[in-house]
């Protein structure tokens, strides 16, 4: 097979205000290649990505496709040019169908009466049905959108790829909301596109799913290259983490755990009006972390919306510290005590038209208002030295607390929802898949916060898809299946093959 670069990107630089973001980087794909890119949230690879499908203009260097050079490209030329992005955030359009996704901008047409150019939904659909057929999406092409689980949109993104016939797909965290089954068809259909002499670049901080996917591997950390290898030829999982980070890194975290026996916060019989959740019951001690596992769609997400007053219950009760709360609103949540982390949190953890302080600041601001929050909402400058006094806690990468948060990397966005409940001081933070699209450095960093707010007698309850940082995080975990908890096991027995059993 025809192995021509596909790409090369030489000595690229990038500048933003207060911040170098790339330092003379170098990096270039193959035809039937997959090159993974990997490094710390913050290290530059979303923006070199940024740079090559023409979201951003390098401050210096050059872009060559196929040999022929560019000082930057526009994203309508990165398209035409064959350059398709599965971006870690999705971006697909909730009020269209499936089909209206795939064809946006590009809709094929057919001459009526030989002359006149009308859409030709026929084709669009029969070619819709196709994609997501390899995509393995059980899906009408006329489905709405808005209608699909996170893990369902996120092979639509996928599928938007295929349809633009692309010589070069990047792919940033595309497993990040998919379960091991649709990974596997992932992986199958990146195989597939492999050998029609497609290049791919694939980001992700899972080292398993790098080995068995990736040929070649490139490393970058505070902006500049590290190393580029083969994949056959790279080290230890632990030498590329400590390439990346340049540091060791703690595995488990119930070495520091105090978990002890005063129950703090409690949940009886929560049933939700869908029945997503039937029944539900559990209790959380003091200094534990609890986690909760199951499969997709096991309703782990929507018992925790319910908790939270996001969504309605049919019946049940909670208790924080013996004292009965409302299941009403996030707002009465909030005054009462009770935060989350959201699994999605482009759509529900941050407000990207606002600043960093501003997002950092909400939640402790409504929780000390009156009248609903109509009354003492807004006292700036008490709020900009307390956004300033958590940037610094939790370690956030940016130029100040008055740069845009859709500016930062997805890690350091994922800082700031933390930094916003931290500066609340809820009593009950409710992490809900905390580290998802997060690389190991930064996962560290979120866990060693969970166990120090845990064992400073905070409420900390825990939802991952991934099992072995349940394992070295909680200390007991409840399985969720079919809107019911079906075990609930103590650090000490849990493996991930009883997990898993209990997940079935």
């Amino acid at each position: 097979m025809d192995k021509h670069k596909l790409i090369e990107m030489k000595n690229i630089e990038k500048r933003f205000p207060g911040v170098v973001a790339l330092k003379n980087v170098n990096f270039d794909l193959h035809a039937g290649e997959v090159h993974a890119l990997i490094g710390e949230n913050g290290a530059g690879k979303s923006t070199l990505m940024k740079i090559l499908s023409g979201v951003y203009v390098p401050t210096a260097g050059v872009i060559a496709v196929e040999g022929a050079e560019y000082p930057s490209l526009t994203p309508k030329e990165a398209i035409s040019l064959g350059i398709s992005v599965i971006f870690q955030e999705l971006s697909v359009i909730d009020s269209l169908s499936i089909l209206e996704n795939l064809f946006v901008g590009k809709l094929m047409t057919k001459k009526w009466g030989g002359f006149l150019p009308t859409v030709d939904f026929v084709a669009m659909r029969n070619s819709t049905s196709e994609i997501l057929k390899q995509v393995g999406l059980k899906a009408r092409p006329d489905a709405l959108v808005a209608t699909l689980s996170i893990s369902q949109k996120q092979q639509v993104e996928i599928a938007k790829a295929l349809a633009a016939n692309a010589k070069v797909i990047i792919m940033d965290e595309p497993t990040s909301s998919l379960n091991q089954t649709e990974t596997e068809h992932l992986f199958q259909v990146v195989r597939c596109l492999r050998e029609n002499g497609v290049g791919i670049v694939y980001i992700s901080h899972k080292m398993r799913e790098l080995r068995t996917i990736g040929d070649r591997i490139t490393i970058l950390k505070d902006g500049a290259t590290v190393r580029t290898i083969q994949m056959s030829e790279a080290a230890s999982e632990e030498q590329i983490v400590a390439m990346m980070v340049g540091r060791e890194l703690t595995h488990n975290f119930k070495r520091a755990s105090r978990a002890g026996d005063r129950v703090i916060f409690k949940a009886s019989g929560i049933t939700r009006l869908d029945g997503k959740a039937k029944g539900v019951s559990f209790d959380l001690r003091e200094g534990e972390i609890l986690g909760f596992a199951g499969l997709v769609g096991a309703g782990r997400t929507e018992l925790m919306n319910s908790i939270f007053g996001a969504e309605p219950v049919a019946s049940g009760k909670i208790y924080l510290d013996d004292k009965e709360l409302p299941l009403q609103s996030p707002y009465l949540s909030i005054k009462n005590g009770i935060g989350m982390i959201t699994e999605n949190r482009r759509e529900t953890g941050f407000m990207e038209n606002f600043e960093i302080w501003r997002n950092l600041v909400i939640a402790h601001s409504m929780k000390r208002s009156s009248l609903r929050g109509l009354w003492g909402l807004v006292r700036k400058r008490e709020e900009m030295a307390l956004a300033e006094e958590y940037r610094e806690k939790m370690r956030i990468k940016c130029a100040g607390v008055q740069q845009m948060i859709s500016t930062l990397s997805g890690g350091n966005q994922q800082k700031v929802i933390i930094a916003k409940w931290l500066a609340a001081d809820v009593q009950l933070l409710i992490f809900d898949e905390p580290t998802r699209g997060i690389d190991v450095g930064a996962k560290n960093e979120i866990y060693y916060t969970m166990r120090r707010l845990a064992n400073n007698g905070k409420g900390i309850v825990m939802v991952s898809s991934e099992l072995p940082d349940l394992l070295s995080v909680c200390d007991r975990i409840a399985v969720f299946a079919g809107g019911r908890i079906s075990a609930i096991l103590n650090a000490s027995e849990a493996t991930e093959e009883k997990i898993m059993m209990a997940a079935m």
